[in-house]
């Protein structure tokens, strides 16, 4: 039933949703291909394939070395995706295994899709990079009042993509300060993302923007309100319609903080094995697993909240890596812009890092969840999301990188000639 239904919507979407993304390629005749609804036609046993079983026996090495339960992968080459595949459990209690189908939390990988939402507005002629973000004749001009220190008025949205905004995370991240921000402000609920905005508007930058550059997820929630604002709609929403239809991504959703709200493809997330209990963000007193109400997903939005397919995510990058044949939605022009480095203490707009070989990185890191996108410039792309946590946090995502380099090494020349984006 799951590969008729995806060859049905398959057809469908070739017909109705995706003209530009039906090709035609010589193979003796012209053949027709039609763009698969990806979460309803991938299986394990499609990549099941003998000459890459020490891939496989690798990668459940990894799980078992870093104690992680269960993880997604899917690799590309040339804009066609060679392998899709889901090792260990998706959810250990019910003995559900992983697989390629099932959509995770994606963490800050969230950003990039921010970032293409902001650069998709750009080439409408919505906004200008060079837009002022406050003050007169600025775009959110609703959070006028809520700062003294003028130099927000010189925040652009070029800078909020670099992270140059003048925020930082160095003493904390108010949008992973959830608790204290309650007891400190007196909330009796969990705060929004707009009162937490309008709280650190009130304090002075951190530098004057435009001259550092700083990670802040602050920085791209001012983007998430800057595409409703100019849009004059809902976020999720808008970017579903605009930006991931047109990619082919039919699967991704913004997730909740809750168990008992995970989406029906969501798994199981898992701390790390010892990480303590946290301070529930309902602000009842009550502990709870870090990954279920210990940070504001929520409220996080297109900083962090994004829930995706490994799959629906390798799509996406072939969607603005400035290649073929996946028709990109983005021009060269924005592909470079996103991607240029700039200065090695610079970062990118959207990705974590383009290093001087040509590597795009993007990272991704919760509480239960870890997550690498690499796109090499010999035109393939790693990814790899977990549904469980490391006590190494953040660098986690260098052991994961590490992984794809010597599986790289050892298994690209193995990698199927086929492209399951499509029948």
């Amino acid at each position: 039933m799951r590969i008729s239904r995806g060859i049905i919507l398959g057809v469908l979407l070739g017909i109705f949703l995706l003209p530009g993304c039906a090709r035609r390629e010589k193979a003796g005749a012209d053949l027709p291909r039609i763009p698969v609804f990806l979460n309803s036609s991938l299986t394990n046993e499609m990549s099941d394939i003998r000459e890459l079983k020490p891939l496989d026996d690798s990668i459940l090495a990894f799980l078992d070395k870093w104690r992680i339960n269960g993880v997604s992968l899917a690799i590309t080459r040339g804009d066609s995706l060679v392998y899709a595949k889901g090792y260990g459990w998706a959810d250990v209690e019910k003995k559900t295994e992983m697989r390629p189908d099932m959509t995770l939390r994606v963490a800050s990988v969230s950003k990039l899709i921010t970032a293409v939402g902001i650069m998709t507005l750009r080439e409408k002629g919505m906004l200008s990079l060079d837009d002022k973000v406050f003050g007169k004749g600025g775009i959110l001009t609703q959070f006028n009042g809520c700062y003294t220190d003028r130099r927000y008025e010189q925040i652009t949205v070029r800078h909020l993509l670099r992270h140059e905004g003048g925020f930082t995370c160095k003493v904390y991240d108010p949008l992973f300060y959830t608790v204290k921000l309650m007891k400190r402000y007196g909330f009796d609920r969990t705060p929004t993302g707009d009162q937490i905005i309008r709280i650190e508007l009130g304090r002075p930058l951190e530098f004057t923007p435009g001259t550092e550059s700083e990670y802040s997820n602050l920085g791209y929630l001012l983007l998430v309100r800057i595409i409703e604002k100019v849009t004059g709609e809902d976020y999720e929403a808008w970017m579903q319609r605009n930006v991931l239809r047109p990619a082919g991504c039919f699967d991704m959703h913004l997730g909740h903080n809750w168990y008992a709200d995970r989406l029906p493809s969501e798994p199981h997330y898992y701390p790390y094995k010892g990480d303590k209990p946290a301070d529930s963000i309902a602000g009842d007193g009550e502990k709870v697993s870090r990954p279920y109400g210990g940070n504001d997903i929520e409220a996080l939005s297109g900083a962090g909240a994004w829930v995706a397919s490994t799959p629906e995510l390798a799509r996406l990058v072939a969607s603005i890596d400035g290649g073929g044949p996946v028709q990109d939605i983005l021009s060269r022009m924005s592909v470079d812009e996103m991607t240029a480095e700039v200065d090695s203490l610079t970062f990118p707009m959207g990705w974590i890092n383009s290093d001087e070989h040509g590597v795009w990185w993007r990272t991704g890191t919760l509480s239960g969840t870890s997550a690498l996108i690499q796109h090499f410039p010999d035109g393939e792309c790693w990814i790899m999301v977990t549904n469980t946590s490391s006590n190494k946090g953040s660098r986690f995502t260098r052991e994961i990188a590490a992984l794809f380099e010597k599986s790289r090494e050892e298994f690209s020349p193995l990698l199927p000639k086929r492209d399951l984006f499509h029948y």
